[in-house]
Formats: C-alpha cells, structure tokens, sequence
C-alpha cells in the first residue's frame, strides 16, 4: 500500500473531518482515506484484445471453448 501526506490542510477542514471520523467511529487517518476511495472512481477495466482472442480460438480453441455465438455473446455482454 502506498503512503500519502497532506501537508496546509486549513483548521477548519481538519477540526470538521475530525469530529466527522469520530461520530463514525474511525480514526482521523481512517476517514480521510474513507473519503477519498468514495471519491476516487475505480480503475477501468483493461481492454481484451478480441482481434488476439479470435486469432487463438483459430489457432486452438482448447477444451472449454463453446463455440464462435458463445464468444461473442461474450464480447456483446462485457459492452
């Protein structure tokens, strides 16, 4: 896990998210990292290569491949 350090936080912030990380039972450090994973969105997902993932089902389609309509529903669901 990565650290961060807030440095100039204005008194008055600092006093409110305070008494905010009490009222919820938390530590100050705890609520201001509640804070910002509500604030920051998520990673979006990495792109597939469908262009490789058809060149490999060609190639060898192994074991558990259902078939071309099973994949690009596949494709079709993930959009």
């Amino acid at each position: 896990m990565a650290t961060i350090t807030i440095r100039n936080v204005d008194d008055a912030v600092y006093e409110r998210l305070k008494r905010e990380a009490k009222a919820n039972h938390r530590s100050l450090e705890a609520e201001a990292r509640a804070r910002i994973e509500r604030h920051v969105p998520p990673a979006a997902k990495p792109e597939r290569d469908w262009a490789e993932e058809f060149r490999r089902v060609a190639i060898d389609p192994g074991p558990d491949y259902e078939g071309s309509v099973a994949l690009i529903r596949s494709i079709r669901d993930e959009e």
